[in-house]
């Protein structure tokens, strides 16, 4: 089953996740464990490394949608 989002859905619901890791990582006991010294990743990112990377997603959603937008109004002023 294929499911179906509009990009203004994968962005919300993607900032919402953006949001739900800024609460995590401002919470006392995350903090309490990432500074732990047995707390490890297999490659070294952190909760704010996630952060930062659907960030950088939401960005680059952005981008294709205004390049979009501006290759429609192009095309619309030919017609």
């Amino acid at each position: 089953m294929e499911i179906q989002l509009s990009t203004s859905e994968i962005r919300a619901i993607l900032q919402g996740c953006q949001y739900t890791l800024r609460l995590v990582g401002s919470s006392k006991d995350y903090r309490k464990i990432q500074s732990s010294e047995y707390f490890s990743t297999s490659n070294g990112v952190v909760l704010n490394d996630a952060f930062n990377i659907l960030g950088e997603v939401v960005d680059a959603i952005d981008e294709v949608e205004q390049v979009n937008q501006q290759g429609e109004s192009k095309h619309g002023a030919g017609n």
